[in-house]
């Protein structure tokens, strides 16, 4: 996505679109079908949101099934499952219920992670094969009550005592994930003296709930009312210097590694749970009558149920396409899993309220799963990064190469005969961005215009970025709304070139009959994708931010709705 800022598509990373192999299919579907009969026959949702846990046979029946160590390595006691059996499994779980994927998500993606990723061989030896059983239960700690989406905010200290062979830690850690039954969390620290100006040294420790974490109350919550979450205190917790995770100062990097995987983590389920609402909102279509008729007769209604698969298909397509990054081994994918979140998250929470629209009054009561869904899809674009946050991430990364690329012909400008060749490799680069080439050039012809499309749409915003950073330079980390119609222009545009290279995968497969469907939604999505793409493209340089802002600064300053009809 990076390199789509500069107009760039780099199409061996995309095409072909990643697919499970015979064997690995096989053994998702036998967990799948393991995991479909285990929650039809033990999971009751309702229970879970009206008792605020999940039951311990519930979660017992999990371990034994594995779900607990999929990331896990055979060679300590796990299944060892790719990104994308991993990402299908979870999408499964949260098909059935939304507590239960965050269980598993938030000891996986997050807890276990770090170690999986930066952990020591005698760090995994210790703690994988218990944590790939269930037997014990991970969690990660990063947020704290003055640190969410600002990790370089973190207050909890890590000390080295005297003996230099061990660290001391206080703080306080909130929202934690599992925070009430883990035993082991991935606590982030702060190493350094808090030197004013200073960016903060954040180190990663794996800390035994042994070694003194206290545990505040369960949280109560809109909704994942069966998750365990609680704030988590550390006083005078002496952990081992052999527990640092990686290097010591390095943490940072190692939060927005872990970060990065709980994203897609997170897309599954919310992918899990669009498809959940899919059927549920098609059978009370079907039971439905008004005037005489099944209200899935209607067009408003066929319409909504249209739009609900559209999306879902781009959701499916982008998630599992970045899952199959990660399987290639692509180092970063950090761009992809923010998107993936905050498509995933928005398109889930718009489906959940159109879905509870059609099952009209019946939908708003306790009797019916579509309001516990609804509240269960809030949290998605709150956690693990708000949307707001990670939109202006998108933004900002992707425009570090442009704006870098820029300063170096800038500076070549200035000393004309040592950047000669600096200044005809960038006049050659934008030569190539501006004529004609196509960027999606294994598109099926099926689907020339979409591609096409894609084409124009990725020459604007390279075009736009270049242009933003000219005209704000320095100023524009304050324009957070030109960013965000960047971010947007980028996630739509993720979402359609997975759209386009999924469905060309499946015409190339089942021929054009065969893929009728996956034209459909495809010709569909790019059409909504389209007037979006135009939206932000056009609000680029018409719209009302000015007056928004002196609005939000009056309102702000009153600090309430000025104005009374009386």
């Amino acid at each position: 996505m990076k390199a789509l800022f500069q107009g760039v598509v780099l199409e061996q990373l995309i095409y072909p679109f990643p697919s499970f192999d015979q064997e690995e299919r096989e053994s998702v579907k036998m967990m799948i079908d393991s995991v479909r009969r285990f929650a039809q026959q033990h999971v009751d949702s309702a229970r879970i949101d009206t008792e605020g846990q999940i039951p311990e046979a519930v979660l017992k029946e999990m371990k034994d099934m594995g779900l607990f160590g999929m990331l896990v390595p055979p060679d300590f006691g796990g299944i060892g499952l790719s990104t994308s059996a991993f990402s299908r499994v979870i999408e499964e779980v949260a098909f059935h219920d939304a507590s239960l994927a965050v269980t598993l998500g938030a000891h996986q993606a997050l807890g276990l992670r770090a170690l999986l990723q930066f952990g020591s061989e005698a760090q995994k030896k210790r703690y994988l094969p218990r944590l790939a059983t269930g037997e014990w239960v991970a969690a990660f700690a990063l947020t704290e009550p003055s640190a969410g989406s600002d990790a370089s905010a973190i207050l909890t200290r890590a000390d080295l005592a005297l003996d230099g062979e061990t660290y001391v830690l206080n703080g306080v850690k909130s929202w934690v994930t599992n925070g009430g039954f883990a035993d082991v969390f991935t606590v982030f620290a702060r190493t350094d003296r808090g030197t004013p100006g200073h960016r903060p040294q954040i180190t990663p420790f794996i800390v035994d709930k042994t070694a003194g974490i206290l545990c505040g109350r369960q949280e109560k919550k809109l909704g994942i009312r069966g998750a365990s979450t609680t704030d988590i205190i550390l006083d005078d917790v002496s952990v081992r210097a052999s527990n640092v995770l990686g290097n010591v100062g390095r943490g940072f990097k190692v939060a927005m590694e872990v970060l990065n995987a709980g994203r897609l983590s997170l897309a599954s389920g919310c992918l899990g749970s669009c498809k959940r609402l899919i059927r549920l909102t098609s059978e009370r279509a079907q039971e439905r009558h008004a005037f005489g008729r099944r209200i899935a007769e209607f067009e408003l209604i066929k319409e909504k149920i249209a739009w609900m698969m559209g999306e879902t298909w781009a959701l499916e397509s982008m998630t599992y396409l970045t899952a199959g990054l990660v399987d290639a081994h692509v180092s970063d994918y950090s761009l992809e899993s923010a998107i993936c979140k905050i498509f995933g998250s928005e398109t889930l929470w718009r489906i959940a309220s159109e879905a509870l629209q059609v099952a009209g009054g019946a939908g708003y009561m306790a009797s019916l799963p579509f309001e516990r869904m609804l509240r269960d899809a809030r949290v998605n674009s709150i956690f693990e990064g708000t949307n707001e946050i990670l939109r202006l991430y998108i933004a900002q990364s992707g425009m570090q190469a442009p704006a870098r690329a820029m300063s170096e012909v800038n500076h070549a400008i200035r000393q004309p005969i040592k950047g000669f060749g600096l200044l005809s490799t960038f006049a050659v680069q934008k030569v190539r961005s501006s004529f004609g080439r196509k960027r999606l050039g294994r598109v099926h012809p099926l689907l020339a215009h979409e591609a096409e499309k894609f084409d124009s749409f990725s020459a604007e915003l390279a075009k736009l970025v270049e242009q933003t950073i000219r005209s704000h330079g320095k100023e524009l980390k304050e324009r957070q709304l030109l960013q965000r119609r960047l971010a947007n222009m980028a996630i739509d545009l993720y979402a359609l070139a997975a759209c386009l290279y999924r469905t060309t995968r499946d015409i190339e497969r089942f021929g054009e009959q065969g893929a009728a469907l996956a034209l459909s939604l495809t010709h569909a999505f790019s059409q909504d994708a389209e007037r979006r793409l135009t939206h932000n493209l056009v609000g680029m340089n018409k719209n009302r931010d000015t007056d928004d802002m002196n609005i939000a600064a009056q309102a702000l300053a009153a600090g309430k709705y000025p104005f009374d009809v009386i």
